[in-house]
C-alpha cells in the first residue's frame, strides 16, 4: 500500500481556481480585521464601570448607617449593616414587602406574557395578512407611541374608579396587556423572519389562518418574543407612576411600597437604598437564568438556511 503524504501547510489547494484564490485571501484578511482591539475593550470596560457604579453606590450606602451618606470621609468599602437594613425593610409594617413583591412578580409576568402573545398576533396580521387599511392601522398604532401616558391618567383613573378597581392589582395589568411598541417590534421582525412561501405551503396542507400562526408564526417569532418579554417584564417591574396613583398602601407593588420608606419626617437613606437593592435581586436572577436562553434564541434567529 502506498502511504498518503500529508499536504504541507501553506500549499495551495489545486482544486481552487486561480481566479478564486484572491477572493478567498481577501475574505481571510477581512475576517482577521474584525477582531476587536484595545479601543473596543477599553470602551466596553468604561461602559461597564459606569453602569455598575450606581449599583455599587447603593451598596455602599445600604450597608452603612443613617450617617454614612453625610460622612465626607465615607469609606469606599461596603459596611456590615446591609442585612440589618434589609431586615428593617422586610419587617416594616408600613411597607408590606412580601405582598408588594408578589404583586410585582404576578403583574409583571402576566403583562409580559400578554404583551408577547397579543403583539405577536397583531404583528403577524400586519406582516403577513393582506387586508384593506393595514398600512393605515399600523401607522396609527405607531403614532400612539408619541402620546405621553400622563395625558390618559385622569380619564383612566375615572374609568377604574367607576368600575371599582382602584386599589386592585388588575388596574395596572389591564391597561398594559398590549403595547404599540410590541406590535411594531413583532411586525418588523416577522416581515423578514417568515417567507411567504412557507405560509402558502401551510395553507396548501389545509391549515387555517390561526393554525398557521401557531405552527409557523410563533416558532419563528421566538427570538424577538424573548427580547420583548424580557424588556416588558423589566418595564412593568420598574413602573412607578401609574401604580402609585391607582394603588393604595394595603395593596402596593414593590416600587410603590419602597416609596413609603421616604414618607417619614426623617429619611434613613441606608434603609431606602437597601430596599432598592432588594428590589433588583429578582431582576438579576431573571437575567442570570434567562440570559443564556435569550442569547441562544437570538443566535438561532440570526442563522438562516
Amino acid at each position: 500500500m502506498t502511504a498518503v503524504e500529508p499536504v504541507p501547510i501553506g500549499v495551495r489547494d489545486p482544486d481552487i481556481a486561480p481566479e478564486e484564490r484572491p477572493r478567498r485571501q481577501k475574505r481571510r484578511r477581512a475576517v482577521k480585521g474584525t477582531k476587536p482591539g484595545w479601543f473596543v475593550y477599553t470602551s466596553l470596560a468604561i461602559v461597564l464601570i459606569a453602569s455598575l457604579f450606581p449599583y455599587y453606590w447603593s451598596l455602599l450606602i445600604g450597608s452603612g448607617d443613617s450617617t454614612t451618606i453625610r460622612d465626607p470621609n465615607m469609606s469606599w468599602i461596603p459596611g456590615g449593616n446591609f442585612f440589618e437594613n434589609a431586615a428593617a425593610v422586610v419587617n416594616d409594617p408600613a411597607v408590606n414587602f412580601w405582598l408588594a413583591l408578589w404583586n410585582s412578580i404576578f403583574s409583571s409576568a402576566l403583562i409580559a406574557a400578554s404583551v408577547v402573545f397579543f403583539s405577536t398576533l397583531a404583528g403577524w396580521a400586519f406582516a403577513k395578512l393582506k387586508f384593506k387599511g393595514s398600512s393605515f392601522l399600523l401607522i396609527f398604532v405607531i403614532a400612539t407611541m408619541a402620546v405621553p401616558m400622563q395625558l390618559g391618567v385622569v380619564p383612566l383613573y375615572i374609568l377604574f374608579s367607576d368600575i371599582g378597581w382602584t386599589g386592585q392589582i388588575g388596574a395596572i395589568i389591564v391597561p398594559a396587556l398590549v403595547t404599540a411598541f410590541g406590535v411594531f417590534w413583532m411586525t418588523q421582525y416577522l416581515q423578514q423572519a417568515v417567507p411567504d412561501e412557507l405560509i402558502e405551503a401551510a395553507r396548501v396542507d389545509g391549515a387555517s389562518s390561526f393554525r398557521t400562526f401557531l405552527t409557523v408564526g410563533l416558532p419563528a417569532a421566538r427570538p424577538a418574543a424573548a427580547m420583548l418579554a424580557l424588556f416588558t417584564f423589566v418595564t412593568a417591574w420598574n413602573n412607578f407612576f401609574w401604580p402609585f396613583i391607582v394603588l393604595d398602601r394595603q395593596n402596593p407593588t414593590l416600587p410603590v411600597a419602597l416609596s413609603l420608606l421616604q414618607s417619614n419626617y426623617f429619611v434613613d437613606y441606608s434603609i431606602v437604598l437597601a430596599g432598592v437593592l432588594l428590589s433588583t435581586i429578582p431582576l438579576l436572577i431573571l437575567f442570570i437564568f434567562a440570559g443564556r436562553q435569550l442569547v441562544s434564541g437570538i443566535m438561532q434567529g440570526a442563522v438562516k438556511g
